[in-house]
């Protein structure tokens, strides 16, 4: 794991020559190709290939820079992923967009619903996954958005691997949702924000096997001082109100909510997590960063007093690949309770 870290980061080194495409003084659009190697709880070892757009269509006094990643990856499970994000600001950013289209062949765990699931009732299944999430939102104030949401998943030929466990709630579905969002975002940088603020809040309409009600909450905040060293808090819920396909409820892990968690390890109908990062220099182009946290699951509001804690905590290598746009590579460890832990690669910061 190590080993791959350190070949990403010298490959990126050599390839500080981006490509850019300059029609205007303002107008410019680089793009960072490299090959992936990584490793995280979900596939194991991975290699493919990303390609990370910093996008400066407008004058940047006024806009900030929008970004978009497309990435094709293959992993030592047998998964084949290919995903596309972007977030995109518009001139002055009177409007702003972001989503997310994702397609994957998919061998995976399935532990059941709650939080105290022993490792007893793992299943393993596979399926192919179709993902299509954006957003659309207008400036109505300054830094502050309002707009419409849509989703769209689709989890097909969903099948046991093995199992020792049979779950009525494993089997194919789509979902189809549509929701209002609100957004403040007073963040320096999209992809390694410093300091700025950014809420979030999302309610969401969804039909699916049944119909029910997704509601999220996010809110980030940044300190920077000797504008070298910051301090990131992130405070998240995440509530279903009905029953969700199984892939639609919320779940713990993952690289960007609560690292050294397998992605989807806890599922329920509720998730809420709070996470502190302190990010610092410490050479040439090399940072490193601190972060640990607390989480929940839970079925219910009502229930929210009766939810075991989850706590997760670990260290981080950051390299500036990109000085003009502060955009970082992080390389994480990261351990969980109950001997859960993961190991990650990726562009910017978690949160």
């Amino acid at each position: 794991m190590v080993y791959r870290s350190i070949l990403t980061i010298a490959l990126l080194a050599v390839m500080q020559q981006v490509y850019s495409n300059d029609t205007t003084k303002y107008k410019k659009i680089k793009i960072l190709p490299v090959p992936a190697f990584g490793y995280s709880p979900e596939t194991r070892a991975y290699i493919g290939a990303v390609s990370l757009f910093t996008i400066r269509n407008y004058d940047t006094v006024h806009t900030r820079i929008s970004n978009a990643k497309i990435e094709f990856n293959y992993t030592w499970n047998k998964q084949v992923i290919a995903e596309g994000e972007w977030n995109y600001f518009f001139n002055k950013e009177k409007w702003f967009t972001k989503g997310r289209v994702h397609f994957s062949h998919y061998p995976d765990f399935y532990y059941g619903i709650g939080g105290n699931t022993p490792d007893s009732n793992k299943a393993i299944f596979n399926s192919r996954r179709y993902i299509f999430e954006a957003s659309a939102l207008k400036q109505v104030r300054y830094k502050l958005f309002t707009g419409i949401s849509a989703r769209y998943i689709n989890y097909n030929n969903v099948y046991y691997i093995n199992s020792n466990t049979m779950y009525t709630e494993l089997s194919d579905s789509r979902t189809l949702g549509i929701g209002y969002s609100l957004l403040n975002d007073s963040r320096n940088n999209l992809l390694t924000p410093q300091y700025g603020r950014y809420i979030f809040a999302d309610i969401s309409y969804n039909t699916s096997v049944n119909d029910y009600l997704k509601i999220i909450a996010d809110w980030r905040e940044y300190k920077t001082w000797n504008k070298k060293q910051t301090l990131a808090i992130r405070l998240y819920n995440e509530l279903n109100i009905g029953k969700p396909s199984f892939y639609d409820l919320s779940h713990l892990g993952g690289d960007k909510f609560v690292r050294g968690y397998y992605y989807g390890r806890y599922r329920d109908n509720g998730m809420g997590t709070l996470q502190a990062e302190y990010r610092f220099p410490i050479v040439w182009r090399f940072g490193m960063a601190a972060f640990s946290g607390v989480s929940t699951m839970y079925s219910s509001i009502n229930k929210l007093n009766q939810a075991s804690l989850k706590y997760n905590y670990g260290l981080g290598v950051r390299f500036l690949v990109d000085k003009k746009d502060n955009t970082n590579l992080r390389v994480d460890y990261a351990v969980g309770s109950n001997n859960n832990n993961g190991f990650y690669i990726s562009f910017g910061e978690a949160f």
